[in-house]
């Protein structure tokens, strides 16, 4: 991961990854700074796109929210973040109406990071936290080289609480959406 120098806010993010020579870049800003991701890989795309699959099986007709695969989200007060969850679920009362066409200026309910090679589990909490302090409930960090993930939202003390889910485990929607349910062995079939 490599971390640009300048410090930019929201607005000069926009423009700078859509410069055609950003075109096939990867790119999100944490307080400012641009982080420069790798492109997901086949086994992470896959993933993330089933996670969005199981989000709209549970809710077609959309009227709890709108999942989302790879869209930039920052927090309605902060203009120097935006983070990509591979994927996302915001529910309907949270959700911009319209959908905006740019960076979505809410952190969604349910935030989604598939760990890639490349990633740590201590880069991947760092961008959990950032979810949660500015909104989300859940954050669902899946590991696919263990079949697992880890399952991190507040407690009531505003403590960050970790679960780790094993490979025949499941997670949960509660609260975002109540009595959804996903296998992960569904995942990693």
């Amino acid at each position: 991961m490599e971390v640009k120098e300048r410090v930019f806010n929201v607005d000069e993010f926009w423009r700078f990854v859509c410069q055609p020579e950003n075109a096939d870049k990867y790119f999100e800003l944490i307080n400012g700074e641009l982080v420069e991701m790798a492109p997901p890989g086949g086994e992470h795309s896959t993933i993330a796109g089933e996670i969005y699959h199981y989000f709209r099986l549970f809710d077609p007709e959309r009227n709890l929210g709108t999942p989302t695969v790879d869209a930039g989200y920052h927090p309605p007060a902060g203009r120097d973040t935006v983070l990509s969850p591979d994927a996302a679920f915001t529910g309907i009362e949270r959700a911009p109406k319209p959908f905006p066409k740019t960076w979505v200026p809410v952190m969604p309910d349910i935030a989604v990071e598939v760990k890639s090679p490349n990633d740590s589990l201590a880069e991947l909490r760092r961008k959990a936290a950032i979810y949660l302090q500015h909104g989300s409930q859940l954050v669902w960090i899946i590991i696919p080289d263990q079949g697992s993930a880890e399952v991190c939202r507040l407690d009531a003390s505003g403590e960050i609480q970790t679960e780790f889910i094993s490979a025949d485990g499941s997670l949960s929607g509660d609260p975002v959406l109540p009595g959804f349910r996903l296998e992960l062995s569904a995942l990693f079939s």
